[in-house]
């Protein structure tokens, strides 16, 4: 079996980004970002996908968290569509319904090459702590556009912001773990064009 990995590094004058990913791991993670909800987020996310997840990340904190936290997804997405390859022999489409206490969140992903986001998020709440909590979209559309996935997150209820947010990446997760999975019946790309 081949194997599905991928180092991607960007550096630019607003961010330098290392992300080492294995889609094949343990769920081990090594985030070392200075923003700690997002770091959070992030460990969530290889954790629960069982991927290998190494992520360094500057940047111009000083000035805003908005360029740190969309180059993240830029990087991220960019090593997950690099370690499928050609995308043969993969699952495709994962779906998750990931409920964190009172919160409740469903997530479905599409690995079929075309980009598109759709997020719902019905908790209200702006910020925890300093952390703006809008950058949560910014991240992921860049990481469905890197990424080449149709993604929906769908968080449909929960008053806490730290449990609607995690529900969301742990359904992310969830869903990308089944999505990127080995298919011993698919021995070819999943789709009916022939590549994805």
């Amino acid at each position: 079996m081949s194997q599905r990995r991928a180092r991607i590094e960007r550096k630019t004058r607003e961010t330098h980004i290392t992300v080492e990913l294995d889609l094949d791991g343990q769920g081990v993670t090594e985030i070392q970002l200075d923003l700690p909800f997002m770091r959070h987020m992030l460990e969530l996310l290889g954790r629960h996908a069982l991927f290998t997840l190494t992520l360094r990340a500057t940047g111009d904190l000083d000035v805003d968290y908005h360029h740190t936290v969309e180059d993240i997804g830029l990087v991220l997405g960019e090593a997950l569509d690099r370690a499928l390859g050609d995308r043969a022999g993969i699952v495709r489409y994962g779906h998750a319904i990931i409920p964190m206490d009172e919160s409740l969140s469903l997530v479905a992903v599409d690995l079929g090459g075309r980009p598109y986001l759709v997020y719902d998020i019905a908790n209200r709440r702006k910020k925890i702590l300093d952390f703006d909590l809008g950058l949560i979209e910014e991240f992921f559309r860049a990481f469905v556009t890197q990424g080449r996935m149709n993604l929906h997150i769908a968080h449909l209820y929960g008053t806490e912001p730290h449990h609607a947010y995690e529900s969301v990446f742990k359904g992310v997760a969830r869903a990308l773990r089944m999505a990127c999975a080995r298919d011993p019946r698919e021995t070819g790309i999943p789709s009916s064009k022939g590549v994805i």
